[in-house]
């Protein structure tokens, strides 16, 4: 005998297994079912159950399963049981294919404000960045008015970069203090100008190295310190 219709209503909470042992209906005879319903106490297809017209969506994407079971006049949430932790675990639910179809929708919708969102967002920094980097390297032509603006400009660039953790980024370079600026501006003699970095990797100790090119760095950096055209003192 075919079961009786139910209402929505009576269906909400209703829990389908999915079975560890091979299980047939006890009303149509089918299986082995992937998917359970109890009615008494026996097993049901998904059919007999009137749950057969209803869509499988597997656990995984939160918002996705929220709307479609909100959606969705009749759902299931589908369980299989885990024996070494001795309980049942959700594993998805079955909702109305044209619930999940709106809810698929929406989601995609989102996903595409957050897209635009971060795009913008995006820009926003990136417009940002511009006009730090070219406050930073006005700063450093303003302290050291002989550096060519070319080098102000890259040694703007490598110190500010979003993310880096250089001084640049630093609330002191934030805020263009003179310590940081000038910290930029050494670091960035000292790597490229100074035989430094070949210092390091010939096994040099860091302190040893720093002070063998300190006079080269403080050579650089007054020379940078007198403006353009103009020899520095003592020069």
């Amino acid at each position: 005998m075919a079961s009786s219709p139910v209402s929505p209503a009576a269906r909400a909470g209703l829990l389908v297994f999915q079975p560890l042992k091979r299980r047939r209906c006890a009303e149509c005879h089918a299986g082995p079912l992937p998917l359970v319903a109890l009615e008494a106490g026996e097993p049901r297809c998904l059919d007999c159950a009137d749950l057969g017209h209803l869509v499988y969506l597997p656990r995984g994407d939160t918002a996705l399963t929220r709307r479609a079971r909100e959606g969705s006049g009749l759902w299931a949430v589908v369980v299989r049981f885990h024996r070494r932790r001795a309980r049942y675990e959700r594993q998805g639910v079955l909702v109305e294919e044209a619930a999940l179809a709106r809810a698929e929708e929406r989601c995609l919708a989102d996903a595409e404000a957050r897209a635009r969102r971060r795009s913008r967002d995006a820009a926003r920094r990136a417009v940002e960045d511009v006009r730090f980097t070219e406050a930073f390297a006005a700063e450093i032509r303003r302290l050291f008015p002989g550096c060519p603006p070319d080098r102000a400009r890259a040694i703007a660039a490598h110190a500010s970069v979003r993310g880096s953790g250089r001084v640049g980024r630093s609330a002191a370079g934030r805020a263009l203090s003179e310590g940081a600026v000038t910290a930029a501006v050494t670091a960035a003699v000292r790597h490229t100008a100074t035989p430094y970095d070949r210092l390091l990797m010939s096994g040099v100790p860091r302190g040893e190295a720093r002070r063998r090119i300190a006079a080269a760095v403080e050579t650089t950096l007054r020379g940078w310190r007198a403006p353009r055209g103009r020899p520095a003192s003592g020069a």
